[in-house]
């Protein structure tokens, strides 16, 4: 079970410190962490919260959330995570989706609580943490030294529920089960070894990415360092500090740190895996981000249907392909295979393809999800011939087997009848200086069907003509896939920070029968 493997730094580090604010005022060791667990879990049981039963966590990165999730995992419940800073109505429609049985919620975020238990019949309670809800919720949990018993091997049981979809209509719930979470951890333990329990920055929200690889350093006894949200000097501040050797941000955030002015000043030096992941990442960038944090850039390919680490592209990796140009274009990649995974290239008709060709990307193996809660038909749609789980994302394998994803299948624009893939162009446009980041999308046109449009967002500062980027993508790609405009504005984003393509693109399409 899952609790197992987290127990196990209790078992190697039971006065160590487990988890703490960035600023370090608020910090629990292990056995402290253990300890308030068990209370979360005895008193959830007590509320009447079965094996299987559904427990949200409203609350932005928290010491004491992370120790809720725990005592929900203790209590054989499963854990639904809520991004914080989504829209009620989304929230609101996941717990609609599994039911949700009871709701534990930081104070600061009351009023969202308060909107989501009137919204959602299913919750049956809601409790408060942190802030002013801190002598109330020492209340609720069992007295201190209560404990519960181990559950039952069960490693088929889902452990925790993540939204996905939820920003175009009705959430599809994606169900982990311990085997998955355990897959995943193991993977992560194996390709990001480091010679001392890590310790791992965990900025953006714990309800994704970011927090789900955290639970890989509490198996090692190391520390999670708490901060709610992105901000540049602060993250370099702790860095240092702390003497982070880890952390996850998307490419996006990682851009944001390299505008930043202190960047080339603050010490990186206890760095040892800087995980990105979730969007592709522009080169340029990721060279740049190579000579500031130095060789530790670290880059994995996974979706919450098949958690983080299908693929693998470790540090070693990235430094040989800066060093060789013969292998430079493998930092457009997201690297090999990861031991627990298998990932292939497939087309429409469900054969598998050579290296070179394009085709949608496929994993199977332990990291994939059994299928969407309580939806066969979107189960189904993700199925394909011989056990393997469609992606939705398109790219090929090189001869030395890294994979390279070129683009969502959805995304893919036709421009008089020819197919441009939007991550192709972009990767060009994010490459100029004065570029924060950008989004190419088809726009409807009447000679071409879709042109090719980039909307950029630029650096404070940051000054650039549209002919000039128009040129660039000529000169890099051809006059087929270079953009036909350039819009200037600030860019969609969802609550984790990415890019809504989607979103932008419907703008632009708006009142039109036709879509494509």
């Amino acid at each position: 079970m899952f609790t197992d493997y987290l127990d196990r730094g209790l078992a190697v580090n039971a006065d160590g410190v487990c988890v703490t604010s960035a600023d370090g005022t608020t910090a629990l060791t292990y056995r402290e962490v253990a300890a308030l667990s068990h209370r979360i879990a005895a008193a959830l049981q007590r509320d009447g919260i079965a094996d299987g039963a559904t427990v949200a966590i409203c609350s932005p990165n928290d010491v004491t959330a992370l120790s809720c999730v725990i005592g929900i995992l203790r209590a054989g419940a499963t854990w639904v995570a809520l991004n914080p800073k989504s829209e009620a109505a989304e929230q609101a429609a996941l717990l609609d989706v599994v039911a949700c049985d009871h709701l534990l919620y930081h104070a600061s975020l009351a009023e969202r609580a308060a909107a989501l238990l009137d919204r959602v019949p299913s919750i049956r309670g809601g409790i408060a943490f942190g802030g002013s809800a801190g002598e109330t919720f020492e209340q609720w949990l069992a007295p201190a030294g209560t404990t519960v018993a181990r559950g039952p091997f069960d490693p088929d049981a889902v452990a925790m529920v993540m939204g996905t979809g939820g920003t175009t209509g009705r959430p599809k719930a994606v169900p982990i089960t311990n085997r998955q979470y355990l897959t995943m951890s193991l993977a992560f333990n194996a390709h990001l070894a480091e010679p001392a329990p890590p310790v791992y920055l965990l900025a953006t929200p714990m309800t994704h990415a970011a927090g789900v690889s955290a639970w890989p350093v509490l198996a090692e006894g190391g520390t999670v360092v708490v901060h709610d949200g992105v901000r540049a000097q602060e993250i370099f501040a702790s860095i240092e500090r702390h003497r982070v050797t880890r952390l996850f941000l998307p490419p996006t955030a990682i851009y944001a740190l390299l505008s930043d002015p202190g960047v080339r000043t603050a010490d990186f030096s206890s760095l040892r895996h800087f995980i990105y992941a979730a969007a592709p990442m522009s080169v340029d960038k990721l060279v740049e981000a190579m000579e500031v944090f130095g060789p530790v850039m670290t880059q994995t390919f996974g979706q919450a249907e098949a958690p983080m680490i299908c693929t693998c592209m470790t540090p070693r990796e990235h430094a040989e392909a800066l060093a060789d140009e013969t292998k430079r274009r493998r930092l457009g990649s997201c690297g090999r295979p990861s031991y627990v995974a298998a990932v292939e290239i497939m087309d429409d008709d469900g054969r598998l393809l050579a290296a070179g060709e394009r085709g949608e990307i496929v994993v199977r193996g332990d990291l994939v999800m059994g299928g969407y809660h309580g939806d066969p038909q979107a189960t189904a749609a993700t199925r394909r011939p011989g056990g393997w789980h469609a992606t939705g994302d398109v790219g090929y394998r090189d001869g030395d087997g890294f994979v390279y994803i070129v683009d969502r299948k959805r995304d893919m624009i036709i421009s008089g009848g020819f197919n441009v893939f939007p991550s192709d162009v972009e990767r060009v446009i994010w490459g100029h200086p004065a570029v924060l980041d950008c989004a190419v999308i088809g726009v409807p046109d009447d000679k071409w069907g879709e042109a090719v449009t980039a909307v950029v967002e630029l650096k404070d500062g940051g000054t650039v003509e549209g002919e000039e980027l128009i040129a660039l993508c000529k000169a890099a790609l051809g006059s087929v896939q270079a953009p036909k405009a350039v819009l200037f504005r600030e860019l969609p984003r969802s609550a984790n920070g990415k890019v809504l393509k989607r979103v932008l693109r419907d703008e632009y399409w708006a009142g039109r029968a036709r879509l494509v």
